[in-house]
């Protein structure tokens, strides 16, 4: 236990949630308003009318009103149950509120800490445009480099709170109001007493604070998403109930927060629940439109990682027009959103060459001509499979084509390591870069006790069912299209005008569907995905509650006592996982890394370079702000052999070998950690059986940092050491070779 002594009290700001329209209503009837006040008195006569007429704007009846209002209230409860159920785990799982400032950085682990880093950067300088000129020419990250990394790492979400906490801190000190609570903690043991600090004026509180703020929000978007989707309230609540009861499945925010996803996933919640209204109505406005592509550049600026996902979207949606259900205009307008959304990202991403050399982009643009040249396809042949088949090799190919050609040209290589990933998946292709993914679990497949999970909460029976249902329906309406022998097509020249609502109705379902097919797969290959694939799983259960799928039960009522059983069952397994969530007590501690970084901060100089592992480096940048030559932000080709160069200190290569790659890198000190040198998630992972793959010479030999752990000379020097960490440093003379 901890003894906790106030310093000083303080409060935090309420925090207001926007509204957004949704067509969740049923059909037009009759029902009371309540009104603000009694009808003699002109400010509620104005009111009245002015909620008249906004009614009127949106074509909703007062009974169309109360209802859309009881589906946002219940969206709101949602996502605030949801922001709670995070910031109590990611409180129980550290007692964050007890730690101190360093602590917390710590509890910031790998790329995490690097992130978080910027932001500390912009909220420490002299004034935000400072900061922001401080991360945009930095010298730190990739010692001697000076690099963009606003550029590079996707840093929108840091220069956004960084600008509100200034602002924040500003309006509150102007007023005199304080915004933090101080407690001196004991922490026993022998330990010096640390201040912790809780409460918006703390940077670290303040920022994860937004974080889980922004994915409540989501839980609240879900709910709308389940809601619209299915045509029932009951539907919302069924989606929401299987993400709480499949939490660990669908999430890691609450573990993780700092990650890119963690600010994008929302935006592709917002962007899907935009597209879904976009297939759903016949004749999409133009608001509608640059609604879609602002969600969607909101998903795209923080993460790198967007435009795969974005790539099984298109990929699903062009599905859709091949086999019908899409109109040929409604699919151009898509893509020019997704073209212009793309232009406006690679603008605001200072020219990032990765945007346009990507399978996305390429397979915008095919996909575009191909449209384009429907007329030429349909004089080649007849509707029917052969011309699916024709589309489908079509945009493949020309995809495959156009990006490796705008990589030649655009001399793009940053990309490489992730055509290596998927080789690898499929033949035994292997090398230094593709290992260091395959040996982390969450790019290995799927594990087996993954669809085990989603058994036990029902999830993967109603969506099997669910998908079964629409894959029948579909093979009914495509086996009716080829005996009319293409006359049944659903597609004109314009296909928005011969859109009708069943088919339209369909299109949506049919688009989920290949999404949740495009999600399966991409889980299956790499288990990190399955943070897709979950969330859209509870999305589709909420199917179950459509009439259009299963209104074959019968009558409304049968139907919904149907869907209530189905929850029940539910329930049983979901309490249990929540119940597991909340039995997490943890207590955030590693004296081993405080120690290293107190040493940092006490005994080099504040010019002073260090490599090591990715992880520690980004804590060593973070909380010492000491240059670094490599960090965890693997996506750059030139950053990834600088950490090959470093990581040959685990490799069986001589001393000498190892320390004139340091000398290249200008490196001063080395934090050498044992456990990188025995750690063996399986066969073939550790890190000199690693290096066995690209250095088969020296196969055999006794690993260079086992004899670095007995004694570093007479290559190195050890100025620090503890149980985990030992510091190497690099002879003087190495600096002489800059």
């Amino acid at each position: 236990m901890v003894a906790k002594n106030r310093k000083q009290t303080g409060k935090s700001p309420a925090s207001r949630t926007d509204r957004d329209r949704s067509p969740l209503v049923s059909p037009p009837g009759k029902s009371n308003v309540r009104r603000a006040g009694r009808e003699g008195k002109a400010f509620s006569s104005s009111h009245s009318n002015g909620l008249s007429s906004i009614r009127h704007k949106l074509g909703l009846t007062p009974s169309a009103v109360a209802k859309l209002g009881i589906t946002l209230l219940l969206a709101a409860l949602t996502g605030y149950l949801h922001w709670h159920h995070l910031s109590q785990l990611f409180e129980n799982d550290r007692h964050f509120s007890h730690l101190s400032n360093l602590e917390k950085e710590m509890a910031f682990r790998t790329e995490m800490g690097l992130y978080y880093s910027y932001y500390k950067t912009i909220i420490e300088a002299p004034s935000f445009l400072d900061g922001l000129h401080m991360i945009m020419n930095d010298r730190l990250t990739e010692y001697p480099l000076v690099i963009n990394t606003l550029k590079r790492f996707n840093l929108y979400p840091e220069v956004v709170l960084a600008s509100w906490y200034r602002i924040y801190t500003a309006v509150m000190g102007y007023f005199g109001i304080p915004t933090k609570m101080c407690w001196s903690i004991n922490r026993g043991e022998g330990l010096t007493p640390v201040d912790s600090c809780e409460g918006m004026g703390d940077p670290a509180y303040f920022y994860v604070t937004w974080v889980f703020l922004l994915n409540g929000a989501m839980m609240s978007l879900f709910f709308i998403y389940g809601a619209y989707l299915s045509g029932s309230r009951l539907g919302g609540v069924v989606t929401t109930m299987c993400f709480f009861f499949n939490h660990g499945e669908s999430t890691r925010v609450m573990w993780t927060p700092p990650l890119r996803e963690s600010f994008a996933y929302p935006f592709l919640v917002l962007q899907m629940l935009l597209l879904t209204y976009i297939l759903r109505t016949r004749n999409p406005s133009r608001t509608a439109m640059v609604a879609l592509g602002i969600s969607n550049l909101c998903f795209m600026l923080p993460w790198q990682f967007a435009q795969f996902v974005l790539l099984t979207q298109v990929a699903s949606l062009f599905a859709s027009y091949i086999l019908g259900y899409l109109g040929a205009a409604k699919m151009q307008s898509i893509l020019v959103t997704h073209m212009a959304t793309l232009a406006v990202c690679f603008i605001l991403m200072f020219g990032n060459s990765m945007l346009l050399t990507s399978f996305y982009a390429s397979s915008l643009v095919s996909i575009w001509a191909i449209i384009a040249l429907r007329d030429r396809f349909a004089q080649v042949c007849k509707p029917g499979i052969i011309i699916w088949a024709m589309q489908v090799l079509s945009w493949v190919g020309s995809t495959v084509l156009l990006k490796f050609m705008l990589s030649t040209v655009l001399c793009a290589s940053d990309d490489a390591h992730i055509s290596g990933l998927i080789k690898s998946k499929f033949t035994s292709y292997k090398d230094f870069h593709t290992l260091m993914y395959t040996c982390a679990a969450e790019f290995d497949f799927i594990e087996l006790e993954t669809p085990v999970r989603y058994l036990k909460t029902l999830l993967l029976p109603i969506n099997l069912l669910v998908v079964a249902l629409i894959a029948g329906r579909t093979l009914q309406d495509i086996v009716r299209f080829l005996r009319d022998g293409g006359k049944a097509s659903v597609k004109t020249d314009d296909g928005d005008e011969a859109a009708g609502s069943d088919i339209a109705g369909k299109g949506e379902l049919v688009y989920h569907s290949l999404q949740l097919v495009a999600f399966a797969v991409l889980a299956i290959l790499i288990m990190r995905l399955k943070l897709f694939l979950t969330p859209h799983m509870c999305i589709m259960a909420s199917l179950i509650c459509s009439r259009q799928v299963f209104g074959w039960i019968g009558e409304k009522f049968k139907h919904q006592v149907a869907v209530f059983a189905v929850m029940a069952i539910m329930a049983v397994q979901g309490v249990a996982n929540l119940q597991a969530q909340w039995a997490i007590i943890g207590e955030f501690s590693n004296m081993p890394q405080e120690e290293l970084l107190d040493w940092i901060q006490d005994n080099t100089r504040p010019d002073a370079v260090f490599a090591g592992a990715m992880p520690t480096m980004a804590s060593v940048k973070l909380s010492t702000g000491r240059p670094i030559v490599n960090h965890p932000h693997y996506e750059d080709a030139g950053l990834r052999e600088r950490t090959k160069l470093v990581y040959s200190m685990y490799s069986r290569m001589s001393g000498e070998t190892v320390k004139r790659n340091l000398m290249k890198l200008g490196v001063d000190f080395f934090v050498l950690e044992d456990s990188w040198c025995t750690r063996r998630t399986r066969p073939g992972c550790s890190m000199p059986e690693i290096w066995d793959v690209e250095d088969p010479q020296n196969v055999g030999k006794i690993p260079l940092c086992t004899h670095m752990s007995r004694s570093s000379r007479p290559h190195f020097t050890t100025v620090f050491s503890n149980d985990i960490y030992k510091v190497l440093k690099v002879p003087k003379a190495t600096k002489d070779l800059r």
